[in-house]
């Protein structure tokens, strides 16, 4: 946990809220900046390594530094936490069978639509 006043969680949610905000991707320095500055630029960067973990930011090179990127919307972050249980397991196609078994009758009808029936 970060030595600072603040606790982890809220450290975290006032990262992601400033990653939210930002027009462009942010460097680790210009997201301490935003904060307010008095954190060390170390515990920046490690929360913003855990939010790309976790998918709910990502990160692209800027020079010799990452610049991080919020991920806007909830339907992504979702999926993205979808695809990253799935590729845990061995056995992909008796997870999705199971998921699939398990959905209700309107989602499943909503899958089939989107998967369209060339994709079936």
């Amino acid at each position: 946990m970060p030595t600072d006043r603040r606790g982890y969680g809220r450290l975290a949610d006032e990262v992601w809220q400033v990653l939210v905000a930002a027009e462009h991707p942010l460097t680790p320095a210009q997201v301490r900046a935003a904060l307010d500055g008095d954190l060390a630029y170390t515990t920046v960067m490690t929360v913003l390594g855990r939010l790309v973990e976790k998918g709910i930011a990502t990160r692209e090179r800027a020079g010799r530094a990452y610049a991080y990127t919020a991920v806007a919307d909830q339907a992504e972050l979702t999926a993205r936490r979808m695809h990253r249980l799935l590729d845990a397991r061995d056995d992909r196609a008796r997870v999705l069978a199971r998921f699939v078994n398990e959905l209700s009758a309107d989602d499943e009808k909503l899958l089939g639509d989107l998967l369209g029936p060339d994709d079936r």
